[in-house]
């Protein structure tokens, strides 16, 4: 029995190095994400996704999108729009090498 596709290339994917700098990533976090996701990317607004522990791939993708305008915000899109390939690279690898845990009840 053969896999889908998508299981494939999510596979592929998984495996890939971090292309960003995680101590980088942190630095260029700072104070303009934690306003809203919090200094750990551990968001206590409930409107405000948390950022710890998100795929490097997911985030890189969001980060770009809003920053073409693919993706409306009205925040995030004037955060991202000044961001280079470089500094998504580096705020994804920063947040996605955070790790979480999960209770179940």
């Amino acid at each position: 029995m053969r896999a889908p596709t998508s299981i494939l290339v999510l596979a592929l994917l998984a495996g890939t190095a971090s292309a960003g700098d995680i101590a980088a990533g942190r630095a260029k976090a700072g104070a303009a994400c934690a306003v809203c996701h919090g200094p750990n990317g551990l968001s206590m607004q409930p409107n405000v996704p948390h950022l710890a522990g998100q795929p490097e791939i997911y985030l890189v993708e969001q980060l770009r999108n809003y920053r073409s305008g693919k993706r409306a915000h009205e925040v995030m899109s004037v955060i991202a729009k000044p961001l280079t390939d470089t500094e998504i690279d580096n705020l994804a690898a920063w947040y996605a090498a955070m790790q979480l845990s999960v209770q179940l009840p």
